[in-house]
């Protein structure tokens, strides 16, 4: 028989373990130490090339830390962010600005909260455009809020010249939607709703830019769950442009949208009237049988799965709904627009006595 380990042998090869484990930890907290103080410096002390940065309205400190390490001018967005919190580091300023891989962390995070991007913030006016918007509805906006008329907003996003230009910044973005020819415009669904900060002045196309780098930076922070779900950016964007119309409270949202996958999943049309409204130009609540009709690629009556692209500018919740839906074996969903409740259904039976209940004595 083997003999056993004496209590002396077995005190002694724990404390070997405990004595290496602790040798580990001050290696690893004094690498990361040295990491952190290395982030914090200049990425690259000899390279004063300037590099122009652009920091989009209504960008959070995560967006902003990731901003400058894709462009290389920080070493780390992690220890960046985490920096700015623990340092309570706030207001930082949308804006144009000229920065290198040779500044320090400090002096980024000084020019970006006192410079304002070198624009005086007296000439500085805002403008909102809301969640769920269409492009022509962005386009009156900036028709009443701007120097630029609604005819020349319309204009510029259907200039194939510019929209070439955009697809050299945001290749990954326009992809899909720069490739498909029947969408009414390529650019429905990619200005992102927010408010946004303009410059007196400043010029149309800069405007734009500015609306589509914030939806890109959107959907950056979902580029992992995006590529491990059913699809594309062009397709999120086009489930999150219903969603956002069809559900009002987040809960909702993700159950709407486990009803649409649900759908995809059958094979079935998706069925939903904020289509058929895009299919028609028009800006009513009311769809009848016969708008049912209508021959468009927007028609999710008529065509099974998804619908050709995006019908308005949708949030960032509605984005997060369509990836994230809420798992039921609803198929079938209807809402009361008077008082806001949304009604849900396995079967289509059962989807027709809700409507009888809720929806047919409705004035």
């Amino acid at each position: 028989m083997p003999k056993e380990s004496s209590p002396k042998t077995v005190r002694k090869i724990v404390l070997i373990i405990v004595a290496i484990l602790f040798v580990l930890l001050i290696i690893l907290g004094f690498s990361g130490y040295r990491y952190w103080n290395r982030s914090l410096e200049a990425k690259d002390p000899t390279n004063t090339e300037v590099v122009d940065i652009t920091i989009p309205s209504g960008a959070t400190r995560s967006d902003i830390a990731r901003i400058l390490e894709e462009n290389n001018i920080i070493e780390s967005a992690v220890v960046f962010n985490a920096h700015s919190r623990l340092n309570d580091v706030e207001g930082f300023q949308a804006g144009d600005y000229e920065l290198s891989s040779a500044m320090s962390v400090e002096e980024i995070t000084t020019l970006l909260t006192q410079a304002s991007g070198g624009i005086d913030p007296n000439n500085i006016f805002k403008v909102l455009i809301p969640e769920g918007y269409m492009l022509e509805q962005i386009a009156e906006v900036i028709g009443q809020e701007t120097e630029y008329s609604a005819e020349e907003f319309m204009a510029l996003v259907q200039d194939e010249e510019y929209l070439e230009e955009l697809s050299g910044d945001f290749s990954e973005l326009l992809e899909e939607t720069l490739k498909i020819d029947e969408t009414r415009y390529k650019l429905e669904g990619y200005l992102y709703p927010a408010t946004y900060e303009f410059e007196q002045g400043e010029s149309l196309k800069s405007m734009v830019n500015k609306m589509v780098a914030r939806m890109n930076q959107e959907i950056q922070q979902y580029s992992e769950e995006i590529k491990a779900s059913r699809f594309n950016i062009h397709e999120l964007l086009t489930l999150a442009s219903i969603i956002e119309r069809e559900g009002v409270t987040t809960e909702d949202r993700h159950l709407i949208s486990g009803v649409f996958h649900n759908r995809l999943d059958e094979g079935m049309p998706l069925q939903t009237d904020i289509s058929i409204l895009y299919a028609h130009n028009e800006h009513r609540e009311d769809v009848y049988l016969k708008d049912l009709e209508i021959d468009s690629p927007y028609n999710s009556y008529a065509n099974p799965g998804l619908i050709i692209g995006p019908v308005n500018s949708p949030s960032g919740e509605a984005i997060e709904s369509a990836l994230n839906p809420e798992e039921s074996n609803y198929l079938y969903f209807l809402a009361n627009l008077q008082t806001g409740e949304v009604y849900y259904a396995e079967t289509y039976e059962e989807h027709l006595q809700l409507k009888a209940e809720h929806l047919d004595n409705v004035d």
